[in-house]
């Protein structure tokens, strides 16, 4: 009985670092893409 409350933790634990890892990604590219259309929107965008 005991393995399956540890095995059903690990489970969740695994789930719940996935789904971080996810939004985490998520908020990169959100940001980067925010970053990028305000260089766009300044004129610096074309420049390298």
């Amino acid at each position: 009985m005991m393995k399956k409350f540890i095995l059903a933790g690990v489970i969740s634990l695994c789930c719940a670092l996935l789904a971080g890892c996810n939004t985490v990604h998520g908020v990169g590219k959100d940001i980067e893409s925010g970053g990028k259309a305000i260089e766009k929107a300044s004129g610096k965008g074309n420049q390298q």
